[in-house]
């Protein structure tokens, strides 16, 4: 499996749309699609809209089945772009849920 991040912009107005598409999509990636994709983690963005976006890390067998992933849960896939490297400062910082 190869790295990529997707993009997703103003995907979600309220947190407890995005909470429910989350939920989906770890359940069809676990239970579907294990052998293809890998849901890694999220980043939530706060749109100038007021809307809920998404910057994702996955791993995945190709950009199609992130994109097959994508359609299953009803969810958008705006940008799908390959991770060259990985460049570690720090760990994440925590912060509160979305």
């Amino acid at each position: 499996m190869e790295t990529y991040v997707i993009l997703r912009r103003r995907a979600w107005s309220a947190p407890d749309e995005l909470d429910a598409t989350a939920a989906r999509s770890a359940k069809i990636g676990d239970e579907e699609m294990a052998d293809q994709v890998r849901w890694i983690r999220s980043y939530v963005l706060a749109e100038e809209d007021g809307s809920l976006g998404t910057v994702c890390v996955y791993e995945a067998t190709s950009p199609d089945a992130l994109r097959d992933h994508a359609q299953r849960v009803d969810m958008p896939a705006h940008e799908i772009l390959p991770v060259a490297d990985t460049v570690l400062v720090r760990p994440d910082p925590a912060t509160s849920p979305a």
